[in-house]
């Protein structure tokens, strides 16, 4: 049976096994800590007003005080880019005896935690398309606690991009949604919901365009490498490395390095098993786009089809769902299954698939 604070419906403390035997961890500095200890040591305050009264305070007001100033500290703290550390959340979507209430996209866009997700490369492209889903429609579902952990986000996926040129088109395409959805919704500010001063969110555009200027401006550093470089592969193992490619702009963006990958990026047999792989036979029959010399042009038709139907999404690691316990986690990092086959229960979750989880 798990243990429970002193609110029922919470999930209870964390506790830390040490030398001295079980302590409970605190979220806060240990400077505010501190601080309460001092006010929990003395019985009484005393308190000078500006007309030189005296006021008593009781320890109880004072620990009411310590609280608040700790409180105050941990949402003025903008460093703090989540509010939880846990790998996994539990999904739940109606009231029980033992939950009230019901999981919320913000809650679990808190508890996940993105911020250090983006840090593994397997997971960077997953986060960035589900923080562009979001942008796209669920922007104001989120709380104003998780509107600020987005951005927060937001800001260290920009930085590592800057600092490391790793795929600059996935986020000018996610700017580029977030700032016209917040330009919709600025302009329509008094009929949708938005979290917060109309002035924030006027900043937070402006850093979106600030942001695309930059990524505009990015140049790519040149690498200085003596050693075995791309083109010193044979074609064959090249023109292996071009069908490993899911996205078509990959593939246009290698042929542009070289007369030789762009001999190999324009093959009609590499586009046409790209075609057969993101979409059906029957897609095929209504957008057929013949070439200049009879045949079908597969290039084109890969754009074509792409503008209508969606593409299959590939990443190195994505998020799970245990339907046995309904615990959405990272599957690296497990969760506590219950199942007796654990395996059997898990489900890769699509970024929309995460935001369906917490449709109502």
């Amino acid at each position: 049976m798990p243990f429970l604070g002193q609110d029922w419906r919470s999930p209870g403390w964390r506790w830390v096994k040490t030398e001295d035997g079980w302590k409970r961890c605190e979220a806060f500095s240990p400077a505010l800590e501190d601080g309460n200890n001092q006010l929990n040591d003395i019985s009484h305050t005393v308190i000078i007003t500006g007309d030189d009264e005296k006021e008593v305070y009781s320890a109880e007001d004072c620990e009411f005080a310590a609280k608040k100033r700790k409180k105050d500290h941990f949402r003025n703290n903008t460093d703090s880019q989540c509010f939880y550390r846990e790998k996994w959340i539990y999904v739940h979507k109606e009231s029980t005896k033992e939950r009230h209430g019901y999981c919320t996209l913000g809650e679990a866009f808190n508890r996940l935690d993105f911020s250090s997700a983006i840090q593994d490369i397997r997971r960077f492209n997953y986060v960035v398309k589900l923080l562009q889903l979001i942008a796209k429609s669920q922007l104001t579902s989120l709380s104003g606690a998780a509107q600020k952990n987005y951005f927060n986000i937001l800001d260290k996926i920009v930085r590592k991009v800057m600092e490391d040129q790793y795929n600059p088109r996935l986020i000018k395409d996610l700017l580029q949604d977030l700032s016209s959805t917040l330009c919709i919704l600025i302009r329509g500010v008094g009929k949708s919901v938005l979290v917060g001063n109309i002035n924030i969110w006027i900043c937070r555009l402006e850093t979106i365009l600030l942001w695309q200027q930059q990524l505009k401006n990015l140049q790519m550093n040149k690498q200085v490498n003596n050693g075995l470089t791309l083109m010193d592969l044979p074609l064959h193992m090249l023109n292996n490395i071009l069908y490993r490619f899911s996205d078509g702009w990959d593939i246009i963006t290698l042929g542009q390095v070289t007369p030789t990958l762009y001999m190999l990026s324009e093959d009609r047999q590499l586009w046409k098993k790209l075609c057969q792989y993101h979409f059906a036979e029957k897609q095929f029959c209504r957008h057929l786009i013949p070439s200049e010399k009879g045949h079908i042009d597969w290039k084109l038709m890969y754009f074509a089809l792409q503008k209508y139907y969606p593409i299959k999404e590939q990443y190195g690691d994505t998020l799970h769902f245990c339907r046995h316990c309904s615990i959405l986690f990272w599957k690296d990092t497990g969760h506590p299954c219950t199942a007796s086959d654990p395996n059997t229960c898990l489900m890769p979750v699509s970024p929309q698939h995460f935001i369906d989880l917490f449709k109502f």
